[in-house]
């Protein structure tokens, strides 16, 4: 044990730009927080508004079909303008976002609701793709995988509150003899409240300015076309890592989502736990805090062990607990369906650098491309949602054996730079 003590010190003390970790810290606690809200949101706004499964996924898909749509015009935004603007460019545009909840409630209308996840889900865009490269380019190479699993720590941290803040102000309403609209309106004006102040603090800091690996000045004849703009998507394209890598987010983005969406539904039915929703949703944090654990527990162990191993040994983990959750019923199968979440914990920003590894000087469009494939969110959870409704929710699970599947290859093979592309200087 002290030997560990030992190292995990010796581990924290070797973090370079310690203030730039700290304050990205609670940039990622705010948008998990924000993200995992939309899980939340799909069982609240189906019983407000007495929806389908399907119907209830629109939630799901306004949000992630914005990455899709923004994510290359955002990568070059923040390539014009900054990391750091970039950021405080997200969070204004998400904190307007959350204002939009007031009319929404107000108004009692479901589109306006889809529209203000919309105009949020544009400026988290944003932080994705400017704070996960700034976060990778923030040291050495070797330890970027282990950074960008400390930060997504932090994200899985405010995906673990949100359960919190959501069974106090919002799944309240569920219990009313007529649902309203009206309880998500203090939490939100709330969240805009942080992002807005938190837009403020980041426009004040002095952050360090990260240096590509090569600048655009420092390529030479050969590499000068990167410069274009069409040569360099081009390129891109053509590095096999970066584009299994952002097939693998799709199915990493779209598995989470899914399951994240159904929690409270699955939980609560009488064949699993047999409990209210409100209650159910205090179960949910044990999802999102299996995925905190699991991030900063990836911090150390990627330290010792390479990223595709724990990878690959995390989604087999992830498929054995989806078999038992689908084929079991009662606690048998909501532990394991909750274990899920220590499971996915360090898929996202493994895969992200086991895929721009070596893009150092194109990052921040790399980081675009794989942002466009997020919008798996929008995709998987409508399947997610038909299914559920033609079969129902236990076994519509098996869906999810698909994207892991993906993501255990993408861990084999999918990662390796088969083409040799360099595009930073080794």
């Amino acid at each position: 044990m002290r030997n560990l003590i030992r190292h995990s010190g010796n581990i924290f003390s070797q973090i370079e730009y310690k203030k730039e970790i700290c304050a990205l810290g609670f940039l990622f606690f705010m948008w998990g927080l924000i993200s995992s809200l939309n899980d939340l949101l799909v069982p609240y706004l189906r019983g407000v508004f007495d929806l389908s499964y399907v119907q209830a996924m629109l939630v799901q898909f306004s949000f992630f079909s914005v990455f899709f749509i923004f994510s290359i015009p955002l990568g070059i935004l923040v390539n014009k303008i900054g990391y750091q603007k970039g950021i405080v460019f997200g969070l204004s545009v998400a904190s307007l976002g959350c204002i939009l909840f007031f009319p929404a409630a107000q108004l009692i209308s479901y589109p306006i609701f889809l529209l203000a996840l919309a105009v949020i889900a544009i400026g988290v865009c944003c932080l994705q793709v400017a704070a996960n490269p700034y976060v990778a380019l923030l040291g050495s190479k070797k330890t970027a995988s282990s950074r960008l699993n400390l930060t997504q720590g932090f994200n899985a941290l405010g995906t673990t509150f949100a359960p919190f803040l959501a069974s106090i102000f919002i799944f309240s309403a569920l219990g009313q003899v007529v649902p309203n609209a009206d309880s998500v309106k203090l939490p939100y004006l709330m969240i805009a409240t942080l992002l807005a102040t938190l837009a403020f603090a980041f426009s004040r800091l002095r952050l360090h300015p990260v240096v590509h690996a090569a600048s655009v000045e420092a390529l030479d004849s050969n590499d000068a076309q990167l410069v274009n703009f069409k040569s360099m998507m081009q390129t891109l394209m053509t590095h096999k890592p970066l584009m299994y890598g952002a097939l693998g987010i799709f199915f990493y983005v779209g598995v989470e989502v899914s399951i994240g969406s159904l929690l409270v539904n699955f939980i609560s039915d009488t064949s699993i736990g047999n409990m209210s929703e409100a209650k159910a949703s205090e179960y949910v944090v044990i999802f999102w805090a299996g995925s905190m654990i699991g991030r900063f527990a990836g911090f150390f162990l990627m330290y010792r062990i390479r990223p595709h191993r724990i990878l690959l040994f995390n989604t087999v983990m992830a498929s054995l607990c989806i078999i038992m959750a689908v084929f079991s019923s009662g606690y048998w199968a909501m532990w394991s369906i909750l274990t899920v979440g220590l499971c996915n914990s360090i898929m996202f920003p493994t895969i992200f650098i086991l895929a721009v590894t070596k893009l150092g000087v194109v990052m921040s469009q790399a980081s675009g491309i794989l942002c466009l494939a997020i919008i798996g969110g929008a995709i998987i959870p409508v399947m997610q949602g038909f299914l559920a409704d033609a079969v129902g929710i236990q076994l519509s699970l098996l869906l999810a054996l698909v994207s892991y599947s993906y993501i255990a290859f993408f861990a084999l093979r999918g990662y390796k730079n088969i083409n040799k592309i360099v595009l930073d200087n080794e």
